[in-house]
């Protein structure tokens, strides 16, 4: 099994899962449309490893697609159309790239002589919707997804709080596993669980080892800083290189769980090399909540710049208030525990982002949210 596919493997994760598999001897086979809101310059990025082989085709070409697959033993699944709130008025957009091109991907496999013993599918936290909660008289439950209203409470921290749906008291986040019930709050959430479930239920039917990683908030070096709807990192970065401050929905104690790329690569190569894996779902996240005003507020003491994060208490339709993961079950399977912490890795990637572009797109962006009533 040496010879690897990584659809979508000119974006962020794909490029240093290039790197890491090809550290350990593997030939990888790189197939990308070169998205220009991913890659303006409509070309293979200069930190693609020189040892790849690149075919510039798009998932929903069936016969290119399908060329690249035959050449190969393995195929890590990346491609995809990126972005939450976007995904709520580019429908067709997500649909198409994230479902059909899957479905393509998966009719190959289905239809074609391959020699594919593995496939790798990037799933993703945002599949869970709110994450599961603790209320200290009733127990664990899985909320609803919000919906708020604006009111004069908006500024009390106790508004923005899940409530428990039997006593009405504040209830507290714990990790989410594997097992905890999928309630997909946007097109691309919803995306990202179809490539999952379809890709598993394909593997089973026709004997081919699927692996379902359902990726956290992955940050790291070359995550587009003029992309804003890529990750909030990459976004509050983009704002603070341009004397902005970051832009924060909420009262910004809401959480999230943010892992480490290289990270995420060891957890893939893991994936890739343990038949422990097979047929398997897993988390891969740091495990530990952190706010996403502490994010913002360790970016600017890291860049070094006289800012304060600007706190709409306006809420992102569609936006959770608390997720993270249970990793329990990766650590045991796989033998997967993150190395780098939450500080250095802020460290390292505010290093990077000193000599790469960033040009900050965040108003137009939240402006088409308004316009399309989600703020």
């Amino acid at each position: 099994m040496k010879k690897i596919l990584i659809t979508g493997g000119a974006g962020f994760i794909g490029s240093h899962l290039c790197d890491g598999l090809i550290t350990k001897d593997y030939k990888v086979t790189v197939f990308d449309n070169l998205d220009p809101q991913v890659h303006p310059e409509r070309k293979m990025p200069d930190c693609i490893n020189n040892k790849v082989k690149f075919i510039k085709g798009d998932v929903r070409d069936y016969d290119a697609l399908k060329d690249a697959v035959l050449t190969n033993d393995c195929i890590f699944h990346f491609a995809a159309a990126v972005g939450v709130g976007q995904s709520q008025y580019k429908i067709s957009k997500y649909v198409d790239i994230n479902i059909n091109g899957t479905a393509n991907l998966l009719d190959i496999l289905a239809n074609a002589r391959h020699k594919i013993k593995k496939l790798i599918v990037a799933a993703s936290m945002s599949s869970y919707g709110e994450g599961p909660v603790r209320c200290d008289k009733c127990g664990i439950f899985k909320p609803e997804l919000r919906r708020l209203k604006e009111g004069r409470v908006l500024r009390r921290h106790s508004y923005w709080e899940i409530k428990c749906p039997r006593c009405g008291k504040i209830s507290f986040p714990v990790p989410a596993g594997e097992e905890t019930v999928l309630d997909a709050n946007s097109i691309y959430a919803i995306t990202k669980k179809v490539q999952e479930e379809t890709c598993m239920l394909i593997g089973k039917t026709y004997g081919i080892p699927v692996v379902s990683l359902r990726f956290f908030n992955v940050y790291g070096p070359r995550q587009s800083l003029s992309n804003p709807y890529t990750g909030v990192t990459a976004i509050f970065i983009s704002r603070i290189k341009n004397n902005n401050p970051p832009v924060i929905f909420e009262d910004g104690l809401q959480t999230r769980d943010f892992v480490w790329v290289g990270d995420v690569v060891r957890a893939c190569i893991l994936a890739l090399e343990s038949e422990k894996a097979d047929y398997e779902i897993f988390n891969v996240g740091a495990g530990k909540p952190v706010s996403i005003l502490e994010i913002a507020r360790i970016l600017i003491k890291l860049s070094g710049k006289n800012i304060i994060p600007s706190i709409t208490y306006k809420f992102r339709k569609g936006d959770v208030r608390h997720c993270f993961a249970d990793i329990r079950k990766i650590k045991r399977l796989l033998g997967f525990k993150p190395e780098i912490s939450l500080t250095d890795g802020l460290s390292k990637l505010v290093d990077w982002s000193t000599e790469a572009d960033a040009r900050d797109h965040f108003d137009s962006a939240l402006k088409e949210l308004q316009d399309k009533s989600l703020v």
